[in-house]
């Protein structure tokens, strides 16, 4: 079922408590609950964080040794048709549309007429008739409010398009160097998905559950999000489970694992301030794009690209000694103690056996090999800039 685009309806809204704020909950909430999950607010959601019997490292080690199955039915999923979609969505976001091939994906950035990111999202050419697109939870209704302003006055223009909230579909997303072969399995493939790439999508059906099934994710790892009907929910994650390679996963593995990947977190890595150029994501700006801008921020985000270009600032990776230096934790100078910048997301790897961090610092204070301070609870450490990803993406790409 799509539903008109306009404030999100949770699948189910209930109180946490007497005279607690209403946390929306996804088809899947009881199936945690019963498998010892803790349950927190998250983005107005009530998500896993983690599970009884398996701590947060070893999850991790999980994920990057077999397969984890996490609950992501919080992100925004939207349907976008129409003979003017491409040229819509194109008003709205950085990425070459256009020339994405049917059933692949992108990821790409909502960005303000200052330049800024509003959100980062995955973007599908679904069909040749249908756009498929993947948003923030926490950016859920900013992007829905900015998306409908928008939408109205193309319309009004003769655009033929139309934006539908997807409310009738979970997603969960099968993390790990085993998720292939679960999901060939389970999808009586006879060639090991060995024709299915990373960024691309298909119709599957697993075990005679019909699912759209993405081969990408948010660890670094190999993987598939797949999108199920709400109905069909706990009984394809049951399915997934019966093979021994799978374990549950909660948010906080999924973030040590996004940041060992060096995957942006919006609200943290990225906001409305950050260019594409200035977050290390120039990358998805479409050459086309970049010849005739028309996005949102284009004359600002492209006067940072190119020879002589003058960035401010750019997304770093850290490798710091001692403490963990996380979000908000001040970047220094060595040459003289100032502060040229902060840490947003900060954790131990626990593949590399080192605290790494992603923050913000001037451009000439960004190259590989940089030696920097952190500031950690009053104690200066010292930090060197590397380059990234932390740990190398294993995406499959045939």
């Amino acid at each position: 079922m799509l539903a008109a685009l306009r404030t999100r309806t949770p699948t189910r809204a209930l109180a946490t408590a007497a005279g607690a704020a209403a946390h929306s909950r996804t088809a899947l909430y009881d199936f945690h609950v019963a498998h010892g999950g803790k349950m927190v607010e998250f983005a107005g959601w009530d998500m896993p964080v983690q599970y009884a019997g398996l701590g947060v490292l070893a999850s991790h080690e999980w994920t990057r040794k077999k397969a984890s199955l996490f609950d992501v039915s919080h992100m925004l999923q939207t349907s976008w048709v129409g003979k003017d979609r491409i040229k819509f969505i194109e008003s709205l976001v950085v990425a070459d549309v256009e020339a994405l091939p049917v059933a692949s994906s992108t990821l790409s950035v909502f960005t303000n007429d200052a330049g800024g990111i509003i959100d980062d999202t995955v973007i599908n050419k679904r069909t040749a008739e249908s756009l498929y697109v993947v948003s923030n939870a926490g950016c859920a209704e900013k992007d829905l409010k900015h998306i409908r302003s928008r939408l109205a006055d193309f319309q009004n223009k003769g655009g033929d398009v139309d934006v539908k909230v997807i409310d009738d579909m979970s997603l969960v997303a099968l993390q790990g160097p085993k998720a292939v072969d679960i999901i060939s399995d389970l999808a009586g493939s006879t060639n090991g998905l060995k024709d299915f790439k990373f960024m691309s999508g298909r119709e599957l059906s697993l075990k005679g559950i019909p699912v759209y099934i993405s081969r990408l994710g948010y660890t670094g790892e190999d993987g598939f999000e797949i999108s199920v009907p709400h109905s069909e929910a706990v009984n394809l994650s049951n399915l997934i489970l019966e093979n021994s390679d799978a374990k549950l996963a909660g948010l906080a593995v999924r973030d040590s694992l996004r940041l060992e990947a060096s995957l942006c977190l919006y609200g943290h890595d990225l906001d409305e301030t950050v260019t594409p150029v200035e977050g290390g994501l120039t990358w998805t700006i479409g050459q086309r794009r970049r010849a005739e801008g028309g996005f949102p921020g284009s004359e600002k985000i492209l006067s940072q690209i190119g020879k002589g270009a003058k960035v401010p600032r750019r997304r770093i990776g850290l490798i710091v000694e001692g403490a963990p230096a996380r979000e908000h934790v001040e970047i220094l100078n060595p040459a003289d103690g100032s502060v040229i910048g902060a840490i947003t997301s900060g954790c131990p790897s626990p593949v590399l056996k080192k605290n790494i961090a992603m923050g913000y610092v001037p451009s000439g204070f960004h190259k590989a090999g940089t030696a920097l301070e952190v500031k950690v609870r009053g104690k200066v450490q010292k930090a060197t800039v590397v380059k990234m990803p932390f740990v190398e993406h294993a995406y499959y790409r045939g």
